[in-house]
């Protein structure tokens, strides 16, 4: 029988990796001859063709898992993540315990763009990666250096299964995707180098979905440790003053919120129409809860200087109406009446939940003080 050494002829084509070829292959079989074939073919795309040939022909043959390895990693190659992901699954049904494999479906996993199956792979090669780690040292000496290879490309592999769900939420810009990704990555390691860094786009996320808990609870987390995020600032200060809990936070964190905009120099690549914009919204809705936090407390002189602030920077009307009829009550109180039919007035004059009220109160005001019109 005649036999060939032929695995020299695929040292181009083959990774540093645990599957190869049998060391001797009988020529005179098709399978044989097919696998001569490969190694011979100098054309990558023919070279393919064969190798899914073989795949499809002789699916129970020992080269089987070297011919899918170079499969998954020539279709990646090729963008053809699908069929990349079809013969990394198989091959981990050989071998389980492959990280290189699984690595790989992470990688076409990417390149699809899937969160899904981003989430999916990173999960299950992250596994595979700690069993690697955790495996025991072989007691064969010519085991050994390529163990101690699979152990540290496995450390390292388990951080890019992280960064891989950070980068993944970067890249989509549907909110449940976002967040679905960053809590993978959170439940993965709570104490992932890149967890901070996803935070923030989680917090924005949460926001986006309306849900408002979570962006509290995410922004309470990270400003014990950063207060220099001036929208987590403005939202856990407006939540607190809906709770009417944490006095002292809603001012602190809206004062931090003033200080920062004042102290921030113009973005990068920002205009300065947009930056000016930006710096209007944030400062008036900071005045704006420091107003209605010092109202809670019915420190009016307070309320007011705030209220007052707020006023000439807001451009949304059903905050501007909140803040007329708010400093309509507290002008009020204080028995500045003129003021405090001005703002009703201004209130009025807005279609707002806050229209009606404000034209009760014109009335009641005018009925009370009648050299008032």
């Amino acid at each position: 029988m005649k036999c060939l050494m032929i695995a020299l002829l695929f040292t181009s084509l083959a990774l540093a990796q645990r599957h190869k070829l049998p060391a001797t292959l009988n020529t005179e079989t098709p399978e044989g001859q097919l696998i001569q074939q490969i190694g011979q073919e100098p054309d990558e795309a023919k070279k393919m063709e064969l190798l899914a040939q073989f795949a499809e022909k002789f699916p129970a043959h020992e080269a089987m898992p070297w011919v899918l390895m170079q499969l998954q990693t020539g279709y990646l190659k090729q963008n053809q993540f699908d069929k990349a992901l079809d013969a990394g699954e198989k091959l981990l049904k050989l071998d389980p315990m492959d990280v290189e494999v699984s690595h790989q479906n992470l990688k076409a996993a990417e390149g699809k763009k899937d969160p899904s199956l981003v989430t999916k792979w990173s999960a299950e090669t992250a596994q595979i990666a700690e069993k690697v780690m955790a495996s025991p040292q072989p007691k064969e000496e010519d085991e050994v250096d390529e163990w101690k290879r699979q152990v540290e490309f496995a450390k390292q592999v388990v951080a890019y299964t992280e960064y891989s769900l950070y980068a993944a939420a970067l890249q989509t810009q549907e909110p449940r995707q976002q967040a679905g990704l960053i809590e993978a990555l959170e439940q993965r390691n709570p104490k992932s180098q890149y967890l901070a860094q996803a935070e923030p786009v989680l917090f924005a996320a949460y926001l986006r979905m309306n849900d408002v808990p979570k962006a509290v609870a995410v922004a309470e987390k990270v400003l014990a440790r950063d207060q220099s995020n001036e929208d987590m600032l403005l939202v856990v200060a407006g939540a607190y003053l809906d709770k009417k809990a944490d006095p002292q936070k809603v001012l602190a964190y809206t004062s931090k919120v003033i200080e920062l905009v004042n102290s921030k120099p113009m973005p990068q690549g920002a205009s300065e129409a947009d930056w000016d914009r930006r710096k209007a919204q944030l400062t008036a809705r900071a005045y704006w809860i420091q107003g209605k936090q010092y109202f809670n407390q019915n420190k009016l002189k307070d309320a007011d200087k705030a209220l007052r602030q707020a006023l000439p920077l807001m451009q949304d009307q059903n905050l501007k109406a909140d803040a007329l009829f708010h400093l309509g009550l507290v002008n009020y109180r204080m028995e500045n009446i003129l003021d405090a039919v001005k703002f009703n007035e201004q209130c009025a004059a807005i279609k707002s939940p806050y229209q009606a009220a404000a034209q009760k109160n014109l009335r009641a005001i005018r009925a009370q003080y009648r050299e008032v019109r």
